[in-house]
């Protein structure tokens, strides 16, 4: 579940990206900050895929009719995480 952590530590890893990237700007990395932006744009990409796969997985989807039309695959996963009675 995404929480405030979360957040907190996505503000962080955007911060500290962007500083990098600031310097790769103005001058070339060192070889332990090129590994250190390598390893944050990781954890970046894991934490915003984390986030997404939760957002979709607790979301059920719906037509104009009210008939649900959620993904066979994430009713699945839904129900095995007991989030659904049916």
């Amino acid at each position: 579940m995404v929480t405030a952590d979360n957040d907190l530590e996505h503000s962080k890893l955007i911060k500290r990206i962007n500083e990098l990237a600031r310097l790769k700007k103005q001058r070339e990395l060192t070889p332990e900050e090129q590994a250190e932006q390598q390893d944050l744009r990781q954890r970046y990409l894991f934490l915003f895929r984390q986030g997404l796969r939760q957002r979709i997985e607790h979301t059920k989807l719906y037509d104009q009719q009210g008939k649900e039309i959620t993904s066979a695959q994430v009713r699945k996963i839904q129900k095995k995480q007991g989030w659904r009675p049916d």
